[in-house]
């Protein structure tokens, strides 16, 4: 655990697509808006905090949004725009201490310990870092300050919206005792509604568990995680150079019977996005893992580790469909799927690919084999066109069929910025 004041800052800009929506449209300040959807149709991408305190939420059908909130505004994304100033503010983050670490598009970590003799005190910091996201940028920015990262984020979920909430050494437990489990990183929906099961509500109350309780409960590893958490028990530091060791994207279905068309499509789609990702940083991965979740929220995982790293949307795209099917058939006939997901691991540098001597049986996802150098080809005269005439401009037909899905693909780029 790091030791001295509470110099781990998580700072986190708040309704951040919304708040860029209504600094670009002064209109709109004050105003509950969403980002997306409509009282029509659509997904609902992001609330303002006047829009939520009526119950809308990212997410939501729009007609749903638009129900319980009549006086609703919704707004068309600018999606250029959130990546330009979640940048300038990471910049101004940087001003302070060069310890910086991105987790998201609108979310950082800083260590300050380096910075105090010249700013001051952690909570000087913090101060200073929410006036200067106001005054350069116009946005509202809430940081938690601890000596952990973990009691960070919480204590900038608890600053929301624009605090700020200083954890000091000797305070954690009367800090964290009386605080729903829900705010602990990793705690979603279920695990949150299992441990209330349980009667297990406040972070103080699963710190008083018994490990081995909570494991048999959620499982070994989150069981573990979860409790060593309640505890504060967090040994992470802050990391600038910070490259993904897998690169994912999901997309979620409602509930519907797998058919081979569908299937097809959607892991298509998926596999374009992932792919596009690896090769714009000249990256690929060996492992292929499918994630298939049933109606009744059970997940399943499928890998396949392959004797040379790919970053071809076609190979992705097969070896997804044939780990899915794989999933999909162990399950019980009629069982429908609810979401369906892509990820890349072991992930390594790939500038160039080395074409192989046609000696062997043909193997389509070796990437140097005469079909995966094609493949290749393929790819990057797409990306080429793309990055002249937009990501709409050419793609492969499974992929062009999915893009009628409801968030749009510049969103889910955005919060998939992982490389």
């Amino acid at each position: 655990m790091p030791v001295g004041g509470a110099t781990i800052l998580h700072a986190d800009l708040d309704a951040f697509y919304a708040s860029v929506e209504q600094l670009l449209d002064p209109a709109l300040r004050g105003r509950p808006i969403a980002v997306g959807g409509g009282p029509n149709g659509g997904v609902v991408l992001a609330a303002s905090y006047e829009a939520k305190a009526f119950g809308v939420q990212g997410g939501m059908p729009g007609w749903r949004a638009a129900k319980l909130c009549p006086a609703l505004t919704f707004v068309r994304g600018h999606f250029g725009e959130y990546q330009r100033l979640g940048d300038a503010v990471m910049e101004v983050l940087r001003d302070v201490t060069p310890l910086v670490e991105r987790i998201s598009i609108d979310e950082a970590f800083l260590d300050v310990s380096g910075a105090t003799h010249l700013f001051g005190p952690p909570e000087a910091i913090a101060a200073l870092v929410r006036e200067r996201v106001r005054r350069d940028i116009g946005l509202p920015i809430s940081v938690g300050a601890a000596r952990t990262k973990h009691l960070a984020k919480i204590a900038s979920q608890v600053a929301k919206p624009d605090g700020l909430v200083v954890v000091q050494p000797g305070t954690e437990r009367e800090f964290l005792d009386p605080l729903p489990v829900g705010l602990i990183w990793g705690v979603g929906p279920v695990h949150q509604q299992r441990l209330a099961e349980r009667g297990i509500r406040t972070i103080g109350q699963l710190a008083q568990t018994p490990s081995s309780a909570v494991e048999h409960l959620l499982g070994t590893a989150v069981g573990h995680k979860l409790v060593a958490m309640a505890h504060d028990e967090d040994p992470r530091r802050v990391v600038t150079d910070r490259r993904a060791r897998s690169v994912g994207a999901q997309s979620a279905l409602g509930r519907r019977r797998p058919e081979v068309e569908d299937v097809r499509a959607v892991l298509a789609h998926l596999a374009d996005r992932v792919s596009r990702r690896l090769r714009a940083k000249d990256r690929a991965g060996r492992t292929i893992t499918v994630r298939v979740r049933f109606a009744g929220m059970t997940s399943v995982t499928r890998s396949r580790t392959l004797a040379q790293p790919v970053a071809s949307t076609l190979t992705l795209t097969e070896v997804a469909e044939h780990l899915a099917w794989s999933a999909i058939h162990d399950a019980p006939p009629g069982t429908e799927i609810t979401l369906l997901g892509i990820s890349v691991s072991n992930v390594v540098d790939q500038l160039i690919v080395q074409p192989e001597l046609d000696l062997r049986p043909e193997d389509p996802w070796r990437p140097g084999s005469p079909t995966g150098s094609a493949r290749r080809a393929v790819d990057g005269s797409m990306d080429r066109i793309r990055t002249r005439f937009g990501g709409d401009a050419v793609g492969y037909l499974p992929a062009v069929l999915r893009r009628g899905a409801a968030v749009p693909d510049e969103f889910r780029e955005l919060a998939e910025h992982d490389l």
